[in-house]
């Protein structure tokens, strides 16, 4: 016997509508490249949506096509989050970051009919625009005053668009299964893999968020994602400031300007802010150095990488912010688990020692851990295994894959591995690929070897991750010179530039006489993360 309730279909649309009902006056305060600030409301926002709905039709936009975006978190990549999911396309999320062959795959693997760039990306986009075979053409986020000259074909100014069009739009009625976003994992060896989202996933990952013992923001409140827009829909944040009417602060370019972060709560009354590690110590810098205090925040999420207990402990006693920990990936849209408030009467070493976990799964997310076998193995804090997951936000096959990413029973296997405890609170102990956390980005460090063990003179080479104060992780070079070979450190690093992103780069090679290895011939990466744990940076990184 089925129920006999309303099919009402869960879409992005039902989130802008119900924003538009109820908190059409709730503010969006936006940086971008050409404006210090801009300042409007939730239904000024979702108008210009309507009009650059109208225009993407007008430029021949179909059902189900790819709309790729390299932007910055502001007001006008909030419109485009909007007018393409809920129009039947695919809001496609590049991170420009990655180093342009990277960016170059991922478009044409997506065949992104068109791209919306940031002005300063532009040069970037002109330097592979032969080989973009499926895009049409750019749109620049800006106005015609700062409309930066291009050879690009089809090149429009943003602000123009939308001026050609009324915003007088009839938002089409969509399957709750159907695409709404898409976004790239880069964190495993070979070619970035696609997470193509639904309307329903993506909707239902809202409620996640929003939930009490998550980020739990409330109407009255203002909210600043510094997690990139470009990163797994900036953890969903886009679509939980509008379902409840909350504030919505954007950065711009200026997420890791301390200054500005500082300006911005204080300014907007910020109360929850979100973002890596690396953004903390960016604002807690300035903050020391500037004397000032953000009395407004009251707590700041902290993913992308472990969060120090320096940065929880200089928050909370320096400015009375609590800070959460929370996990996930882009194949979990990314909201796996969230540490909430720690009770206040537990004593102060196991109130930290909880803290410091990736925290507790939310309505929504489940999760074991296994053996080598597959075999669940007990959540008591002690036994290790490798950590899988499942529910209706995570990936079910990447994009364009035939075969399903789930084991034989249903669970997605994360690639991390971890502890449980009997509380539901997950420690992550390891990662089963070597792949390198630096700011909240992945690096791949069998990359970083395939390409060392190619210059003259190297006979063996491994890259791991050693510890850093600002950027949480950052590659390691180890090379074995070829018999009576002669390296120097500074001219094998200085071969990288030009091959990878200068964020993947790493910061430090050593030369030695021998690598360990394991049993079977293997690189011991565990015995060099241990050899080389205590080491210390030649100068400060700037990536």
């Amino acid at each position: 016997m089925n129920g006999m309730m309303m099919q009402s279909q869960l879409t992005l649309t039902g989130i802008m509508q119900h924003a538009l009902s109820n908190s059409p006056n709730s503010e969006i305060v936006s940086i971008t490249t050409d404006n210090s600030q801009f300042r409007y409301t939730y239904k000024e926002a979702f108008k210009r949506s309507a009009q650059l709905a109208q225009a993407l039709a007008r430029l021949g936009a179909n059902n189900g096509d790819r709309i790729g975006t390299l932007a910055w978190n502001d007001h006008r990549h909030f419109e485009l989050y909007y007018a393409t999911s809920c129009s039947g396309f695919v809001c496609h999320t590049i991170n420009p970051r990655l180093f342009p062959e990277q960016i170059h795959y991922i478009v044409e693997h997506a065949e992104d009919r068109w791209l919306f760039i940031d002005p300063m990306f532009v040069p970037l986009i002109e330097k592979m625009v032969d080989r973009l075979n499926s895009v049409e053409g750019f749109i620049v986020l800006t106005d015609r005053a700062h409309m930066p000259q291009s050879t690009l074909h089809n090149y429009y100014c943003y602000e123009e668009l939308l001026d050609n069009h009324s915003g007088d739009f009839h938002w089409p009625e969509l399957n709750e299964q159907s695409a709404a976003a898409l976004c790239y994992t880069s964190g495993t060896t070979g070619n970035p893999k696609g997470v193509l989202y639904s309307h329903r996933a993506m909707t239902l990952h809202t409620y996640g968020v929003l939930m009490p013992d998550v980020f739990a923001i409330r109407r009255d409140e203002a909210i600043l994602p510094v997690v990139p827009m470009f990163h797994v829909n900036a953890w969903s944040i886009p679509y939980a400031a509008p379902a409840v009417g909350a504030k919505l602060v954007l950065p711009g370019p200026k997420m890791g300007c301390g200054e500005t972060l500082s300006r911005l709560i204080q300014q907007e009354s910020v109360t929850i802010a979100a973002g890596v590690p690396t953004v903390w110590l960016a604002l807690l810098k300035y903050l020391r150095e500037s004397g000032e205090k953000v009395s407004s925040l009251n707590r700041v999420v902290v993913g992308g990488s472990a969060c120090p207990w320096s940065i929880m402990e200089e928050f909370e006693e320096k400015h009375g912010v609590y800070t959460h920990h929370a996990w996930g990936m882009t194949e979990m849209s990314p909201l796996g688990t969230y540490n909430a408030r720690i009770d206040e009467y537990l004593p102060k070493n196991e109130a930290k020692a909880l803290r410091l976990k990736q925290g507790r799964a939310g309505f929504g997310v489940e999760m074991r851990i296994v053996d080598p076998l597959g075999s669940p193995l007990p959540h008591d804090g002690i036994a290790f295994g490798t950590l899988q997951v499942r529910g209706p936000w995570v990936c079910e096959r990447y994009y364009k894959a035939e075969e399903s990413a789930l084991t034989v029973d249903g669970w997605f296997d994360t690639g991390d591995v971890a502890t449980i405890d009997s509380l539901g609170y997950l420690t992550i102990t390891d990662r089963t690929k070597d792949v390198i956390k630096s700011g909240g980005e992945w690096i791949s460090s069998i990359e970083l070897e395939n390409f060392a063990i190619t210059l003259d003179g190297v006979a063996e080479a491994a890259v791991i991750g050693v510890a850093h104060e600002k950027w949480a992780e950052r590659p390691l070079l180890i090379v074995v010179p070829e018999t009576d070979g002669k390296l120097e450190a500074k001219q094998i690093l200085a071969a990288f530039h030009g091959r990878f992103a200068k964020w993947w780069i790493p910061d430090d090679c050593i030369i030695t006489s021998e690598i360990p290895h394991t049993a079977t011939g293997k690189i011991s990466k565990k015995d060099l993360r241990q050899q080389f744990a205590q080491h210390l940076w030649p100068q400060e990184v700037s990536v």
